[in-house]
């Protein structure tokens, strides 16, 4: 069976694409007097906000237990199931009909949370598989990548840990980084979720640059192997794209031209630029859900896969409608109390095209 999307795309619609778009894509079918055909993929990333199970396990899960503060048990994780399945079945579907084909997530609890949500019935025929690795994070939680088989095949998975000299006792996520073959084009993933910044932006400060520069140098040593690698860098970075750890450390660019061999874009800086955010505190928008390519994908050629256009999932179901939080994304829980929300983020997404002859 032939899985190959072919979208035929008008000329008409095509000029009045977005900003978002590759500039060679729009250069190249802006010279164009017939329809041009093109494989689409959508790639994504979503925190799921705690998606814990409800067994007590050796690590700190005490928060979502029956008997724990949040009263965790079967009805609140199914109903939470159902929830991130619904949403995660939405993604891409205005441009792709089969949905996102990669999706980076974080915040889970191990990998049979995993399970369970991809045999959910919104999801379950898509046949997501998963790439998971249990990380130290004192908080429990991991990082993991959905994809799906029929047009994502993976050659090469390993988890990269952060070690800070200067506090051993240190604990976070581990990175992911997943190799494999994207429609028939290799791509490198690497789906991360940097520390938090509690105790302050500033002073927790060290701790994302520092999860910054071991994604560059996982970036590089995949640009020394192949320097035209299709590098997609992935998460909830806790930090917005002008922040240093992303800015300088990582040294993701808010222009394309700006990308030199070797160099990295960051897809969302310009949405935060207009005010487009992916999660929501006492009313300002951050964008920490970032997803940044490599020179390959925003520079090569159009016959390969490169970046058509970029969004925030943003859609009235997964926001708060009314109340004090209204207006921002809905949640699992606010303020102690169950709202049967989704998650305090918004996915991020993408889409790489590629021209057929």
């Amino acid at each position: 069976m032939n899985y190959k999307i072919q979208i035929t795309v008008l000329l008409f619609l095509l000029l009045g694409f977005s900003s978002c778009a590759a500039k060679s894509n729009i250069s190249s079918l802006s010279a164009s007097n017939k329809d041009v055909k093109v494989q689409l993929s959508c790639i994504a990333f979503y925190n799921l906000e705690n998606l814990f199970d409800t067994i007590n396990e050796p690590n700190n899960d005490e928060e979502y237990l029956p008997d724990g503060p949040m009263k965790w048990g079967s009805m609140k994780y199914n109903a939470k199931l159902h929830n991130m399945s619904y949403a995660i079945s939405q993604i891409g579907l205005d441009n792709s009909p089969v949905g996102v084909m990669i999706l980076g997530v974080s915040e889970i609890e191990n990998r049979g949370v995993l399970e369970d949500l991809v045999k959910q019935p919104s999801i379950a025929d898509r046949s997501y598989q998963i790439v998971h690795y249990d990380s130290p994070d004192r908080r429990g939680v991991d990082v993991g990548l959905l994809y799906n088989p029929r047009y994502f095949t993976v050659t090469n998975s390993k988890s990269y840990r952060l070690v800070t000299p200067n506090d051993t006792a240190f604990r976070t996520r581990d990175q992911l980084m997943v190799s494999g073959y994207l429609q028939g084009e290799k791509i490198h993933v690497i789906v991360n979720h940097w520390p938090s910044r509690y105790g302050g932006e500033e002073r927790s400060r060290p701790k994302r640059d520092a999860a910054a520069a071991l994604t560059r140098s996982i970036v590089d040593s995949l640009y020394k192997v192949d320097p035209k690698a299709r590098i997609i860098v992935m998460g909830d970075l806790n930090d917005d794209p002008t922040n240093e750890s992303c800015a300088k450390v990582l040294d993701a660019k808010r222009e394309q031209d700006e990308v030199k061999p070797g160099g990295l874009y960051n897809v969302f800086w310009k949405t935060l630029d207009r005010g487009i955010g992916s999660l929501s505190y006492k009313g300002q928008w951050n964008l920490f859900d970032q997803i940044i390519l490599s020179d390959q994908l925003i520079h090569g050629p159009t016959t390969e896969l490169h970046l058509w256009k970029s969004e925030v999932f943003y859609r009235n179901f997964l926001i708060q409608q009314d109340g004090p939080y209204k207006g921002s994304p809905l949640r699992t829980h606010a303020g102690g109390v169950w709202l049967n929300g989704y998650s305090d983020h918004l996915p991020t997404l993408i889409y790489l095209i590629k021209e057929l002859k």
